[in-house]
């Protein structure tokens, strides 16, 4: 027992002794105000996030901040190994890490890291084709602003995905369920880099190439699907943005913008979907969708309140590329904001609009059993697994009040910026 307890303490969670920094110069090795958390190591280290087998583990993962080289250092108190122990082996930390860095390639001396970040640093540029640039201001009291370019590159780009190769090893760290992408002609990635410049003792020297420097924030990766009978429907797949640069509205942009105006441009895109976004990119999704539809003739406060229509798929699609799912959310969201809530009549109206579409499944569900009851088939046991309808209205009620909530802080969103 007392062996046992000991081992508790060679335990360690990955997400407390992992620690990220992007380095632009030398002195950003040492620079402690530049280190970042993950958000998630379960695709790395397993469901539980923890590692065995060391004592104050910690792992430094530094990547130069344009070419993402990368850095990874490993270090302990003490090894389980050295302990008497049956058999019982420290997990491989290194042997993870590899396994998410395409072909292994990564560095484990520092001075090596340093002379690759040295040399390669200042020859980096973007990859691809550069179709936005805009700017956030530096905040504060600092006057200027920070520049930022976004380039498209294709899968069949061989020295764009070698880099993108880098670049996914973050995603294991910040997106769930995230698996690297195959090399297909039909994905594109829109990768963000800041463009900045060095300063010497004199300050920024502007307009000297020379002294130009990319760092890069993120990416979103789309894959084009086909559209019957002769279209192509864009899916938005995965949305990173480092943390550094987070809280910037880099997100909003890509969405809001970069993507929106790529695919506006060609005549042959049906409407632009999702991949199972995550709760705060449908957020900026939805703020920008019902920002755009608001304005349109057939989204008028009375037409909201006589209820969902052709008309409003119809605009929405031609208008600004929203497929039909988020359309419902759109009008949802909107007729919800027309709505007079002291109007028992109107709010009840509305309820059970929402009620109705959060139900559709469950309904269709049942009306699949119903038929293959009457065609007789046993659906004893399927029947018996589906809740009682008191139960399925008391869930019913708790989805609709997330979705209300959720709503309304679109609405509150729109508010905020009109």
């Amino acid at each position: 027992m007392s062996q046992l307890a000991d081992l508790k303490g060679y335990v360690s969670y990955a997400l407390d002794c992992t620690r990220f920094r992007m380095v632009r110069d030398e002195a950003d090795v040492e620079n402690e105000e530049l280190v970042f958390a993950p958000e998630m190591a379960h695709q790395i280290f397993g469901e539980s996030e923890s590692i065995f087998g060391y004592r104050d583990l910690k792992i430094e993962i530094m990547a130069s901040a344009g070419p993402l080289d990368l850095y990874f250092d490993i270090s302990y108190a003490k090894k389980v190994e050295e302990l008497q122990t049956e058999g019982l082996k420290a997990d491989d930390v290194e042997k993870s890490l590899a396994d998410i860095v395409e072909n292994a390639s990564y560095y484990t001396n520092l001075d090596e890291f340093k002379r690759v970040h040295a040399s390669k640093a200042p020859s980096f540029r973007p990859v691809g084709t550069k179709v936005d640039e805009f700017k956030h201001p530096l905040g504060g009291k600092e006057p200027g602003s920070r520049t930022f370019e976004v380039y498209v590159a294709t899968a069949e780009d061989a020295e764009y995905m070698k880099f993108h190769t880098r670049l996914e090893m973050f995603s294991f760290w910040y997106i769930d369920g995230f698996s690297r992408v195959e090399i297909d002609p039909m994905w594109l990635f829109f990768t963000v880099y800041e463009r900045y410049e060095l300063e010497n003792n004199n300050g920024s020297v502007e307009g000297d190439v020379s002294n130009v420097r990319y760092a890069t924030v993120g990416y979103v990766s789309v894959y084009q699907y086909y559209s019957y009978p002769n279209k192509v429907r864009p899916r938005i797949s995965q949305i990173l943005i480092l943390p550094p640069f987070q809280k910037l509205g880099i997100a909003t942009r890509l969405i809001k913008h970069t993507t929106y105006e790529y695919f506006r441009k060609k005549d042959n895109i049906t409407d632009i979907t999702f991949e199972e976004p995550i709760e705060a990119i449908q957020h900026i999704r939805s703020v920008v969708d019902a920002k755009r539809c608001k304005l349109l003739p057939a989204f008028t406060s009375d037409k909201l309140l006589a209820g969902f229509s052709k008309e409003m798929l119809h605009a929405a699609r031609e208008t600004y590329l929203i497929n039909p799912k988020q359309c419902r959310v759109v009008y949802e969201i909107l007729r919800l904001g027309v709505t007079d809530l002291d109007n028992e009549e109107q709010y009840r109206a509305y309820r059970l609009e929402v009620k109705k579409r959060l139900n559709m499944n469950y309904s269709r569900h049942r009306r699949d059993l119903a038929r293959a009851k009457k065609r007789g088939v046993d659906v004893t046991a399927a029947m018996c697994g589906l809740p009682s309808v008191a139960e399925r209205i008391e869930s019913l009620n708790a989805e609709y009040k997330e979705v209300e909530e959720i709503y309304g802080q679109v609405l509150q969103k729109l508010l905020a910026e009109c």
